[in-house]
């Protein structure tokens, strides 16, 4: 009988791009691969086939809390589920872990698992009344759905301990498995630049991706090295901690930066010196193990999921979270030290040879759920 498996997520273009290898990994072992995700255009849904996949739209609101919305993603990811008859579901990111899993109970799926890939926004925020309604309430729902998961997969040791001290999840049913990784052939290293040199970051304009800090950060050091380059790739967010696009404009006005938006990292990953991510918390970060598999040294914080990436001095350096000051301090060392540049990037790529090859990854994964 043909295993069937429903992969649950919150946006079509991530599920080809972050898991597109683990659904050709399922699909080659004769798995039917069903991808639910909300937002599939005609060419995501194109892509998906190539997979081997049948792409499946769900409705979903990604960002905040809204009984009648969340009551409706629900809903409609029981009827779709139902539909599928799979015997396994597959929840990553936080409304498709919740919501996800919910359903899959409702619709007598036998086999349900959820993948945490951080805390989000909800967690990082500084509280206010609302900001701790939505926390209780986002604390609720992952202990009503995780208590119907067979297994939780954590990727840093962090995020597995803090659900566990929440009371989300018991020990039993809390598995490590450690970062997705990425694919080693597609991401190659890439000649290190010193002249001049670059600083990039990659991400969701979010606050608590660290994008304020690396601002401030880019600011010091031209102060102090005006030929330093800094460039932000990615785009604004509906997310509420997301920034508006006029002071990126501003930003860019100011001379500190360029912004290309939203394209294709490799090239620019070759035409960068080193990778900044001042994050306050991450799963582990897809983008940073891009970096490091092209050969890039790393900038990053001493916070759950960033720490992974980096062996301090040897490939990089980590920098206490929302602290700019470190951030330039950290950048002028490769400024006014050039050779670590080179030393820290082939550091890198050994590193993401030795722990984020997606084939390996994939393969724990996929024994873990059985198949």
């Amino acid at each position: 009988m043909t295993k069937r498996l429903a992969l649950i997520g919150n946006q079509a273009f991530s599920m080809l791009n972050f898991r597109g290898a683990l659904i050709s990994a399922l699909v080659s072992r004769g798995v039917e691969v069903f991808a639910l995700a909300p937002n599939y255009t005609d060419d995501d849904r194109r892509q998906m086939i190539a997979l081997g996949a049948t792409p499946v739209n769900y409705r979903m609101q990604r960002n905040g809390i809204n009984p009648i919305e969340d009551s409706l993603t629900l809903l409609s990811l029981v009827s779709a589920l139902r539909q599928i008859e799979a015997d396994t579901v597959l929840s990553y990111a936080i409304k498709p872990v919740i919501y996800g899993t919910l359903a899959a109970a409702a619709a007598f799926v036998p086999h349900r698992f959820a993948m945490i890939e951080g805390l989000g926004h909800v967690f990082l925020n500084k509280p206010g009344m609302k900001g701790l309604a939505l926390k209780a309430i986002a604390l609720k729902l992952y202990r009503a759905a995780l208590n119907k998961a067979q297994q939780a997969f954590f990727l840093n040791e962090d995020d597995k301990r803090d659900f566990l001290d929440l009371g989300l999840i018991d020990a039993s049913r809390a598995t490590l498995i450690g970062a997705i990784g990425i694919d080693l052939e597609q991401w190659k290293p890439a000649p290190s630049v010193l002249n001049p040199v670059t600083f990039l970051f990659v991400g969701r304009l979010l606050r608590e991706k660290g994008i304020i800090e690396f601002i401030d950060a880019a600011r010091e050091v031209k102060n102090r090295h005006p030929s330093a380059r800094f460039v932000v790739l990615g785009d604004v967010d509906t997310n509420p901690s997301s920034i508006k696009p006029g002071q990126v404009a501003a930003w860019v006005a100011e001379g500190l930066l360029d912004w290309p938006g939203h394209v294709d990292v490799a090239p620019w990953l070759a035409k960068a010196s080193v990778f900044v991510l001042p994050s306050y918390r991450e799963g582990v970060p897809r983008s940073t193990q891009e970096a490091m598999a092209m050969g890039r040294p790393i900038i990053t914080t001493d916070a759950p999921g960033c720490r992974e990436t980096v062996v301090e001095g040897e490939n990089g350096f980590m920098v206490p979270a929302r602290d700019s000051a470190a951030t330039a301090q950290a950048m002028l060392r490769y400024i006014e030290n050039p050779r670590l540049i080179p030393m820290h990037g082939s550091a890198s790529r050994m590193m993401a040879e030795a722990k984020f090859d997606v084939h390996r990854r994939n393969a724990t994964l996929i024994e873990l759920i059985g198949y």
